[in-house]
């Protein structure tokens, strides 16, 4: 059975993150929304159904039945047993949503759907930036549940402070965690596959540190938050979400934020969430074109893949940066900050598309990952179209 996952209804909605890659890639909890299907449902052919400059990187669907997945919700025991029960024609709804589909890619289209059920109770549906970081305790529980559930955790040392129950700790094969102090009494807390948390840290759950990622040298890290496989973080975080490949491996604070990959966060770099004011926050939205009200009194930064921060850059609450931004100028940058801007400010000339690409081949080659034609030619679309 191959398994399509549809960027239909929210791929714009959660622009800067996919800018580059589909809905389907983004991470929260423990698992990227991929991961989580394909775990749930025992099934490791996937395929995309995204934008056409996306197609050359994430592999489109092959003509035959499929079951498509609206990706980007976490079902219920009830709903999941629902998916892997629907037949050919039959389909799933949710709010006015489609969620799932039995139909044959050969022939795509919706008219092939004979029946649509309704699901009735309440799911978590994440439907914007914000929401990664507001339902990422929710995520981390469920996937906490997902991955460990019948396996035993590898053994915290005893250089380690630790309060809270022995069940809410997991720590992976090869994980290394010395003189540091983990709270779970506030929430879970996940440690992947020769990851390290080095001395100093403290750790107050929900927490996920991702296969190959460290938390530096005294770093303070509220719940929360998820970070990544492939990262280095230091310093102060609270309820952030960093996709992975990623570093803010010095002092600063980022709170209720949400950083994609291939992302640098510079010495001493900190993320107002808060307004002085205390008002709900406002972000740009990339459909509508204007900043529009959260709802939230704490959202912080939302920024795209490769984009880079100077060391003591200082972010506005609500600031939203687009793919390969590189931020380096003195004040305060504005809440948007436009893709491959070179310097921060508006107005400011746009990054040499060649410097952009080789920026992003260096980075990438220090964690042994290819920068390829693929990964050019999108960022190239980007630059052109956005």
């Amino acid at each position: 059975m191959q398994l399509v996952f549809s960027d239909a209804q929210f791929w714009e909605d959660f622009l800067p993150l996919t800018f580059t890659r589909p809905v389907a890639e983004m991470r929260c909890g423990i698992l990227t929304f991929s991961e989580r299907w394909q775990k749930l449902l025992a099934i490791s052919e996937v395929s995309y159904l995204t934008e056409d400059y996306l197609q050359e990187k994430f592999r489109k669907p092959e003509d035959k039945e499929s079951l498509l997945i609206v990706p980007n919700f976490l079902p219920s025991e009830t709903v999941l047993q629902q998916i892997k029960d629907l037949k050919p024609g039959e389909a799933l709804v949710y709010d006015n949503e489609l969620l799932a589909a039995k139909i044959n890619m050969k022939d795509f289209s919706l008219h092939q759907i004979e029946k649509m059920t309704d699901v009735h109770e309440q799911l978590v549906v994440f439907k914007q930036p914000t929401d990664l970081f507001s339902f990422n305790e929710k995520a981390i529980d469920f996937d906490f549940e997902l991955l460990t559930k019948g396996r035993n955790s590898a053994e915290l040392s005893g250089t380690n402070g630790f309060l809270g129950e022995a069940q809410d700790l997991f720590i992976e094969e090869g994980a290394s965690i010395e003189f540091s102090t983990l709270n779970t009494k506030t929430g879970k807390i996940y440690i992947g596959k020769n990851a390290e948390v080095m001395e100093g840290c403290n750790l107050r759950g929900p927490i996920v540190l991702c296969e190959e990622s460290k938390f530096n040298l005294g770093a303070k890290i509220y719940g929360a938050t998820t970070i990544g496989p492939h990262c280095k973080v230091g310093g102060e975080v609270n309820n952030i979400v960093i996709f992975g490949y990623s570093n803010k491996g010095h002092d600063g604070f980022v709170g209720n934020s949400v950083i994609g990959e291939w992302c640098n966060i510079g010495a001493d770099t900190n993320s107002s969430n808060l307004k002085n004011n205390y008002a709900s926050v406002k972000l740009w939205n990339y459909t509508k074109k204007r900043f529009i009200d959260t709802g939230l009194q704490f959202a912080g930064l939302i920024m795209g893949d490769h984009s880079k921060s100077a060391i003591n850059t200082q972010f506005n609450t609500g600031t939203v940066v687009g793919v390969a931004a590189n931020i380096f100028k003195s004040g305060f940058p504005p809440n948007l900050i436009e893709s491959f801007s070179w310097g921060g400010m508006k107005g400011d000339e746009k990054f040499k598309l060649e410097k952009a690409y080789e920026v992003a081949e260096l980075a990438m080659a220090r964690r042994k990952v290819a920068f390829t034609e693929v990964d050019r030619n999108m960022l190239k679309y980007i630059y052109l179209e956005y």
